[in-house]
C-alpha cells in the first residue's frame, strides 16, 4: 500500500480521474441536514434554526456546483471512463444520487427561500418549477435507464446484491416529494399547475415505491440466505430507510395538498368535484404514510443490529460510501417529525427530534473523516478503473506497475 505521503502527492488530474458519482451522496446527506433544521419540531421558526438551515443550504449548493464542475471535467478529460462507469454493476447505480441531491436543494429553495421570504416572487418559483421538471426527466432516465442496463448490460447475482440496487428507483420517490413541496406553494399562484404537479408526483412515487418494494423483497431474501454484507458494505443496510421514509413523506404531502385543493369548483368530474374527495384522500394518505413509517422503523432496527454485529467482529473501515448513512436516516427523521405534526403526537415529535440529532452527529462524523481523507487524497477511488488498471498491468507487467488510479476499494 502507498504511504500517506505518496497518496498526498497524487496529482489533481488523478483526483479528477477518480472522482465518482458516489460523491453526490454527500450532497444528499448535507441536504437532508438542511431539511432537518428547517423541519425540527422545536424552535424551527427561531433565527438560529433558520440561520443553520441556510448555512447548510449554501454549503450544499457550493459543493453541488463544485462536484458538477469536477464531474464535467472528468468526462471531458477522460471520455473513455463514462463507458467503464456506466457498465460497472455497482458504481453506475450511484448516478441516481445526482438528481436526488439536486432535489434537496430545490426543497429549501422552494420551502424556505420562496415561500417564507418571497425571494424572486413568482419568477423565482416558476424557475424552481422548471428545474424540478428537468430533475424529473433525469430521475426517469436514471430509473428506467439503469434498471434496463442492469437487465441487459451488467452482471448481477443474489450473492453480490446490496441495497445500492435501490438507488436508481429511489430517484422517482425523491423527485415526487419535491413535487409535493412545489405543489403546495404553486397553489397560491396557479391551482391548475399545482394540481398537475401533485398528480405527476403521485405517479412518480407510485412507480418508485412499487419498484423499491419489489427490490426490498429480494434484498431480505439475500440477507436471510446469504447473510449481511461484510465490511464497509454493511452500511448499505440503512438504505431501505430511504425509499420507505421518503415515500411516506411524499404521500403525506400529497394528502395534505388534496385536502386543501379539492373539491374543484370547475369541470365535469364527479370525483374531483365531490366535497368528500379531498378528506378521503387525506385519510388514505395518512394511513399509507404511517404504514411506510412502520416499515422504515423495521429496517432501521435490522440495520442497527447488523452494524452492531459487524462491529463485534471487526472494525468497519471508512470509505466514501459511508455518506450513504446520512440521507436514509435523515428522511426517516423528517417523516417522523411530519407525522408528529399530523397526529399532534409528543411521541413522534420527541422521537423525530432525537433521530434528527442522531443524524446530525452521523453527518459530523462522516464529514470530518471525509475532510481528513480529502486532504491526503486517499478517498478518491474509482472501482470501474480497477479492471482497466488490472488489464493494463497484466499487459505491461514487465515494463511498469499499474497507474495511479489502481485502487482496492469496494465502493458499492
Amino acid at each position: 500500500m502507498a504511504t500517506d505521503d505518496n497518496v498526498r502527492t497524487r496529482p489533481f488530474k488523478d483526483v479528477i480521474r477518480n472522482f465518482t458519482p458516489a460523491w453526490f451522496a454527500a450532497i444528499m446527506g448535507t441536504g437532508s441536514i438542511s431539511l432537518l433544521f428547517h423541519a425540527f419540531p422545536y424552535g424551527n421558526e427561531t433565527q438560529p434554526f433558520i440561520i443553520f438551515t441556510l448555512i447548510f443550504f449554501f454549503l450544499n449548493l457550493t459543493l453541488f456546483i463544485l462536484f458538477c464542475a469536477i464531474t464535467t471535467a472528468r468526462y471531458i478529460m477522460f471520455p473513455d471512463i463514462w463507458g467503464l462507469m456506466i457498465r460497472h454493476p455497482a458504481q453506475s447505480l450511484f448516478t441516481g444520487t445526482f438528481p436526488m441531491g439536486a432535489c434537496t436543494l430545490l426543497n429549501i429553495a422552494v420551502g424556505l427561500i420562496s415561500e417564507k421570504y418571497r425571494l424572486g416572487g413568482r419568477s423565482f418559483l416558476y424557475a424552481m418549477w422548471g428545474l424540478w421538471w428537468l430533475d424529473v426527466a433525469i430521475s426517469i432516465l436514471c430509473c428506467w435507464g439503469m434498471v434496463h442496463m442492469m437487465e441487459t448490460s451488467q452482471k448481477h447475482s443474489l450473492q453480490s446484491m446490496t441495497a445500492v440496487w435501490l438507488l436508481p428507483v429511489v430517484t422517482l420517490i425523491v423527485a415526487s416529494s419535491t413535487g409535493g413541496v412545489l405543489a403546495s406553494v404553486l397553489q397560491e399562484y396557479d391551482p391548475g399547475y399545482a394540481l398537475f404537479t401533485q398528480v405527476a408526483s403521485v405517479f412518480l412515487v407510485s412507480i418508485g415505491l412499487s419498484l423499491a418494494l419489489m427490490l426490498l423483497t429480494i434484498y431480505i431474501q439475500r440477507l436471510i440466505i446469504i447473510g449481511v454484507p461484510q465490511g464497509v458494505n454493511v452500511l448499505s443496510v440503512f438504505f431501505p430507510l430511504g425509499p420507505t421514509g421518503q415515500a411516506g413523506y411524499s404521500i403525506l404531502l400529497a394528502g395534505q395538498f388534496f385536502k386543501e385543493a379539492l373539491p374543484l369548483q370547475h369541470g365535469g368530474s364527479a370525483f374531483m368535484n365531490d366535497a368528500s374527495t379531498g378528506n378521503i384522500l387525506y385519510v388514505i394518505c395518512i394511513c399509507g404514510s404511517f404504514v411506510l413509517w412502520a416499515l422504515a422503523s423495521m429496517w432501521m432496527v435490522f440495520a442497527l443490529l447488523a452494524v452492531c454485529d459487524e462491529l463485534r467482529k471487526t472494525r468497519i473501515p471508512f470509505k466514501l460510501n459511508s455518506w450513504g448513512l446520512i440521507f436514509p436516516n435523515g428522511v426517516y427523521a423528517s417523516l417522523t417529525i411530519a407525522l408528529g405534526s399530523t397526529f399532534d403526537s409528543p411521541f413522534f415529535r420527541i422521537w423525530g427530534a432525537i433521530y434528527a440529532v442522531f443524524t446530525l452527529l452521523l453527518w459530523s462524523f462522516v464529514a470530518i473523516n471525509t475532510v481528513r481523507l480529502v486532504y491526503n487524497r486517499s478517498i478518491f477511488e474509482a472501482p470501474c478503473l480497477q479492471e482497466l488498471n488490472l488489464t493494463e498491468g497484466s499487459a505491461n507487467r514487465k515494463e511498469c506497475s499499474s497507474p495511479h488510479g489502481a485502487l482496492t476499494s469496494n465502493v458499492q
